[in-house]
């Protein structure tokens, strides 16, 4: 009897509560880390701009498991006619080289609520995000390459 007992006592609880947990353990995501943006090609409408992000501003993309986020800002502390600050952030899905950023906070707030899917391809500590922001409410339709390195803990 007391076998019985044990037996679904690991059967109703003991189980459900394992799966619970081992499905709340860290994923093994590629991408996992903290990234300065250091390049970007847009091309929009036939023209191509690159733009080198290492001049004048600075931008990190944080990723966890679940989110991302990013910020950028310019490097005269907003004293210049160039300031700029920049921030937002989500919920991200990985499905092997498809990335897919669910833009939930954004200071430019007509981006919140937004999806864009990317190609990513990590290469030793660079990691090069591709694809189209397209949106027709704000008036964004645009490729755009960006390669960031990755920071050392």
């Amino acid at each position: 009897m007391n076998l019985k007992i044990s037996a679904l006592l690991v059967t109703s609880v003991l189980l459900p509560a394992l799966k619970f947990l081992n499905n709340e353990q860290p994923k093994n995501v590629p991408i996992k880390g903290t990234w300065q943006l250091v390049s970007g090609i847009t091309i929009q409408k036939g023209d191509t701009t690159f733009t080198d992000y290492r001049k004048g501003m600075k931008q990190i993309k944080i990723i966890n498991d679940t989110h991302f986020a990013f910020l950028n800002h310019d490097l005269k502390m907003g004293k210049d006619t160039a300031s700029i600050f920049v921030a937002g952030g989500g919920r991200y899905t990985l499905k092997g080289d498809e990335y897919t950023e669910h833009l939930e906070y954004c200071n430019y707030r007509e981006w919140e609520n937004k999806t864009f899917v990317f190609k990513v391809k990590l290469k030793n500590d660079t990691l090069t995000q591709q694809g189209i922001e397209k949106d027709e409410k704000i008036g964004v339709d645009r490729e755009i390459i960006e390669k960031y390195i990755k920071l050392k803990d």
